[in-house]
């Protein structure tokens, strides 16, 4: 989770013109700076919130106090946070988990505002009228707007290797593309999705693919992290079911049933997504 806190709008001033040979040069005070705004955008070179991890809090800058001479004050600057594309942006409220979801970031460059700025207060300029010729009162600037907000990433991509731990999927999309997910012999040795693009001779198009980290039977239910892992699913246009029919200790047929039982388990539109049995 992060804090966001959008910069409070500057103070108006008050102020009145004082020059030679005009006793009575009326009032001259600025407004005040509208404070910046928070926004989250989205950054394809980025798959993962990792970098958010040990900054909690995000503050714009606030604006500045209007000055004499109607001289409005400069507005804060607004404060764009990167997240990487496929992030859901929710609110949290007084230390829950859930909340309503804000928006979420699906192309490169997409805004998303979650902190309005501030509006800057009136100086007493503005408060000059016909009969009120002299105002000496101004307005403060209003505070920003903040919120808590829980940030959750459901990967775009064109397909997903899925599979029980410790079947290949690692090495297949180290051998179809340029990433370089870490690969060992023991199960779960990725931990979060990688992904890799798979040009060239691999493809007459390139599409990007998804290592999704391996899953077991209870996956659905939150087994071994499952529902981390499934929620990358959703934004897979097709699946690549992987499949080690030389491994002893597994019978192939039961691993794919078991994979179906999650995939159905999580959500049933994962279950109807179109799939490729690779061995």
């Amino acid at each position: 989770m992060i804090h966001v806190r959008a910069g409070n709008g500057g103070d108006g001033c008050v102020a009145f013109r004082r020059e030679k040979y005009v006793p009575r040069g009326g009032p001259s005070g600025g407004n005040g700076g509208a404070g910046g705004a928070v926004y989250l955008v989205g950054d394809r070179r980025r798959n993962t919130l990792y970098h958010l991890r040990f900054r909690s809090l995000y503050v714009a800058e606030r604006g500045r106090h209007g000055e004499g001479s109607c001289r409005t004050g400069r507005s804060g600057s607004e404060l764009l946070v990167p997240v990487p594309l496929g992030t859901q942006v929710f609110e949290v409220a007084d230390g829950e988990r859930s909340g309503p979801l804000l928006g979420q970031l699906l192309t490169d460059h997409e805004r998303l505002l979650v902190a309005a700025g501030g509006r800057g207060g009136r100086g007493n300029a503005s408060f000059a009228t016909p009969t009120d010729r002299a105002p000496r009162r101004a307005e403060v600037g209003q505070p920003g707007a903040e919120r808590w907000l829980r940030l959750e990433l459901k990967l775009l991509a064109d397909a997903g290797v899925v599979g029980l731990p410790n079947a290949g999927k690692s090495t297949l999309i180290a051998a179809l593309s340029a990433a370089r997910p870490k690969i060992a012999d023991y199960p779960f040795t990725t931990l979060v999705p990688q992904l890799g693009v798979v040009a060239g001779e691999a493809a007459s198009e390139p599409f990007v693919l998804a290592d999704l980290p391996g899953l077991i039977a209870g996956a659905a239910s939150g087994a071994g992290l499952g529902t981390r892992f499934l929620r990358h699913v959703e934004r897979c246009r097709v699946l690549l079911h992987l499949v080690d029919p030389t491994d002893p200790a597994r019978d192939p047929l039961a691993g794919i049933e078991a994979i179906l039982r999650e995939l159905a388990g999580y959500r049933s539109e994962l279950a109807a997504k179109p799939r490729i049995l690779v061995l």
